[in-house]
């Protein structure tokens, strides 16, 4: 009501204003002239009123359009009525006048209805899917396009429920793949378990060192999630030093050597020299084994793994490639993804459970990098990273 009033002042002193400055008034026409503004701006603001008040109480915003519309060009008609009759006009002139009013009155209830129809429709529209998504049907969309403020309401409403579609469907994802990832250690632990307490075990150090393979791979498994977790949360923080770059790549050849050893793969690492750059040296460090573990895992027997080192400008950049058949068409579009293998089984003996390059990408990105598949020979992976942060 406040904005109303201070409205309606404000419009009155600049009729009056502009009523001054356009007319030649006489004395005795001032005084009138004044009377009939403000009667006309006491009855605007009780018409207003009204018609706000019979708006809040309406169940239809196409009905309460209609309303203050109505109410707007009754308004309009009453000041001019009121300005005819202070002058006097002939009575056939009142008599045309009222009736231009009136039909005025009547066109501007047939735009009124024209122009909230569309509005009320996208607003159902945008309700309806509001009560589709909160009954869990997150596919629902308003399909409202509209340049004004409700368009942008739309959009962003349908923003809203395809992020939580992908968050629901990467859920669905997340629960299945670790339930299949735990089911088969956990199954493999109780049966040696059982085996030992019993007594049928034909190899009890055997068994032992299965378990403490399980063992291992779920410790991995789960510092993975954590790790995937504490990215997608935008927790992950470096500890940014000096370091070389090298020196990192050739300690993860170390840790991936006996694992490569045993399928009799090759490892080896060209760099120009030093490469210094500014990073976290823990995370650095695992995005190498995380490279070369897959790399190792994809490779042929008997084949290479290489790491190539490079420094362009104020950047550095390295390639993992292998000897193996590289990645498909489907599987390098969705590679960084979370739990996305090459392999749909989930066998242990050909992946993981299908982290590494989606905390690889992780590490990179918290850098300031970019990685990507190249469309080569074999399986090749490069990252780049700012050399100086």
């Amino acid at each position: 009501m406040k904005t109303l009033a201070w409205g309606l002042v404000i419009a009155l002193v600049s009729g009056l204003l502009i009523a001054e400055l356009a007319m030649n008034l006489t004395p005795n026409d001032r005084p009138e002239l004044y009377v009939v503004f403000g009667a006309a701006t006491l009855l605007s603001f009780a018409g207003a009123a009204a018609a706000l008040r019979i708006g809040g109480h309406l169940r239809s915003l196409r009905t309460s359009l209609q309303v203050v519309a109505l109410a707007a060009v009754a308004v309009t008609g009453v000041v001019v009525g009121l300005a005819a009759l202070t002058m006097f006009i002939e009575p056939h002139d009142l008599t045309l006048l009222l009736v231009a009013l009136i039909l005025g009155v009547g066109l501007g209830g047939v735009v009124a209805m024209a122009v909230a129809k569309p509005l009320t429709e996208h607003l159902a529209a945008v309700s309806s899917a509001a009560s589709r998504v909160a009954a869990g049907d997150l596919s629902a969309r308003t399909g409202v396009d509209r340049s004004d403020e409700l368009g942008e309401v739309a959009r962003s409403f349908d923003q809203m429920a395809a992020h939580l579609e992908t968050s629901d469907e990467e859920r669905r994802l997340l629960t299945a793949s670790i339930s299949h990832d735990l089911r088969t250690p956990l199954a493999s632990m109780q049966a040696a378990v059982e085996a030992l307490q019993d007594g049928l075990a034909p190899d009890p150090p055997g068994y032992l060192r299965g378990l403490s393979h399980d063992i291992d791979y779920l410790r991995r498994l789960v510092d993975d999630l954590f790790l995937m977790s504490r990215i997608d949360a935008g927790s992950y923080h470096l500890e940014m030093s000096e370091v070389d770059l090298a020196e990192l790549a050739d300690e993860a050849v170390e840790a991936v050597a006996p694992a490569a050893a045993k399928r009799r793969i090759r490892l080896d690492v060209a760099t120009p020299g030093r490469v210094g750059i500014s990073a976290d040296p823990a995370a650095i460090g695992r995005l190498f084994r995380n490279l070369l573990a897959n790399a190792v895992r994809h490779s042929p027997e008997g084949g290479r793994v290489r790491i190539e080192l490079a420094r362009t400008g104020t950047k550095v950049s390295a390639l993992v490639s292998d000897e193996g058949t590289g990645f498909s068409l489907e599987v390098r579009a969705r590679a960084f993804e979370r739990f996305v293998r090459a392999d749909d089984s989930r066998n242990r003996d050909t992946g993981g459970a299908g982290l590494g390059l989606a905390i690889a990408k992780g590490i990179v990105e918290a850098h300031g990098g970019s990685i990507e598949i190249l469309d080569a020979g074999g399986g090749q992976v490069r990252f780049t990273i700012p050399a100086d942060r």
